[in-house]
């Protein structure tokens, strides 16, 4: 069966880094305090923020951003669609879009894989 998939469910869950979402000082400043082109701060931000997130979604939709995400990743998409569209509160530009989402994925599929064991 092919999945439509779809960019818009991964600016969705990345939504928490836009400036758009709602004013939180906290959140901005970890935001800030982070260098999202090392990828060792870059997990921490997804740790501290993103994973929260992430379990707000249903099982099935956790498992669909995840496919969807290595679906693009395997399709080698420059993920200029997601970043152009996203204002956000990183003091720098992402200067390697497709590691960053690879950092992100391998975040989620540990989020998930912890998820799971803790059920």
């Amino acid at each position: 069966m092919n999945r439509p998939y779809t960019l818009w469910s991964i600016r969705g869950l990345l939504f928490v880094f836009d400036i758009e979402n709602t004013h939180d000082l906290g959140r901005e400043k970890i935001i800030v305090s982070k260098n999202v082109n090392d990828d060792k701060e870059l997990a921490e931000l997804f740790d501290a923020l993103l994973r929260p997130e992430f379990f707000i979604y249903s099982e099935q939709e956790r498992i669909l951003l995840i496919e969807t995400l290595s679906y693009f990743l395997e399709m080698e998409n420059s993920f200029d669609e997601v970043f152009s569209k996203m204002d956000t509160y990183f003091d720098d530009d992402v200067k390697d879009q497709r590691q960053f989402m690879t950092v992100l994925i391998n975040c989620l599929n540990r989020y998930q894989s912890q998820g799971n064991s803790n059920k």
